[in-house]
């Protein structure tokens, strides 16, 4: 055998499909694993994809992305206070193209990137493909926000990034704005920086949700990674962009480039359309069904951190005295439901739920957990 880049030996296939695919293999089980929007992509978003493809926008774009959607980006984003030009904006496929484009850009072997646990787990993917090196700050114990003293902890000489994901993929909490400011406080004027990776954004459901990469004052420190997938259903188009500073986007677009070129030119006229779409009406149902599903889990007597926006809850079965991984295993084949470890995140003793899912699954879901769960208890008694 011809050795390969030895950077990829450790990868392993995401926790999130392994679990899912053994789902799909376990005859009538339900799935609450998937955190995919269960809506159909708006209409006149597709309206405009197919208005696109009929003006024979069918060829190269520019590889930075077209100006028209470049444009309304930038005007998106200085909408919401994130004050950018089309020049600072960079359109990929997807947020994880934006964060491997991110990250690749940044990381040089042996540096470091902060991760709030339990967070996504693309970023340590990503870093060791990089060479780099993942520090989990664990905010279990804080209750899911970053402490200051912590944080200070982790930063050493090698730190190159802060990665903050809020609302987050697994818990669904949004960072207070004491933790964004312990993050402020501990980098500005640093060489490290801040990536926001917001793709559920706009999908909190209370008021505005604190960001970073509003502070003007961090603006030479920060990338920002966005999605279409999440807030417009449009998952299955990969599309989404970064903004950055000018001498950060001087090298990630040639790095961009390289990797894919461009993303077609057709969907790019559609994701203009899309950033001129209200998600209002699909962020309503998700804070209803989230209502239901803590409800639901609460009766369970089971703990776990509010959700505060995206579409996930994590709960704590640590009273089980089982591995998250093995307590998902056995609720597939003893309780014909799905849910995602929470080692997956970097948090054992939690599993993830995903509410991506109509009411009739969900409570189909929620009701053979409840069972399943009660079977546990018995036998503990």
């Amino acid at each position: 055998m011809i050795p390969l880049n030895q950077n990829l030996s450790t990868l392993k296939r995401s926790a999130i499909r392994v679990y899912t695919n053994l789902a799909r293999q376990t005859p009538g089980c339900a799935m609450l694993t998937i955190g995919e929007p269960d809506f159909d992509t708006p209409e006149a978003i597709k309206a405009a994809a197919m208005a696109a493809l009929n003006a024979n926008q069918t060829h190269y774009a520019p590889n930075q992305g077209t100006p028209a959607l470049r444009q309304a980006v930038a005007a998106f984003e200085t909408a919401r206070g994130n004050a950018t030009t089309a020049d600072q904006v960079l359109i990929t496929i997807g947020a994880c193209h934006a964060l491997f484009t991110a990250l690749l850009g940044i990381l040089n072997p042996g540096e470091e990137i902060i991760v709030p646990t339990p967070g996504f787990g693309l970023y340590e993917t990503i870093a060791t493909i990089a060479g780099a090196k993942t520090v989990a700050l664990d905010v279990t114990k804080t209750g899911f926000q970053i402490e200051r003293s912590a944080l200070n902890a982790a930063i050493t000489p090698k730190t190159k990034a802060v990665i903050l994901n809020s609302p987050c993929n697994p818990t669904g909490v949004v960072f207070r704005r004491e933790s964004l400011s312990a993050v402020k406080e501990a980098v500005l004027g640093k060489p490290i920086f801040v990536i926001c990776d917001n793709v559920y954004n706009q999908l909190s459901y209370g008021a505005a949700c604190p960001d970073l990469s509003l502070d003007g004052e961090l603006k030479e420190q920060l990338i920002l990674c966005q999605s279409f997938s999440k807030p417009y259903a449009m998952t299955g188009w990969r599309i989404g962009y970064l903004t950055c500073p000018d001498y950060v986007m001087d090298r990630l677009l040639l790095l961009s480039a390289a990797e894919i070129t461009a993303v077609p030119t057709f969907l790019q006229d559609a994701a203009v359309t899309a950033l001129e779409t209200d998600p209002a009406p699909m962020r309503e149902v998700y804070a209803k069904r989230r209502d239901y599903v803590c409800g639901r889990l609460r009766e369970m007597g089971l703990s776990f951190p509010e959700p505060e926006g995206a579409f996930y809850v994590f709960p704590n079965i640590a009273e089980f005295g089982m591995d998250s991984a093995t307590f998902c295993t056995r609720m597939i084949r003893e309780g014909k439901v799905a849910a995602v470890p929470g080692s997956c995140f970097g948090a054992d003793g939690y599993i993830r739920l995903s509410y991506c899912y109509s009411d009739e699954e969900l409570k189909t879901g929620l009701d053979r957990m409840e069972a399943f769960l009660r079977a546990l208890r018995k036998v503990k008694s």
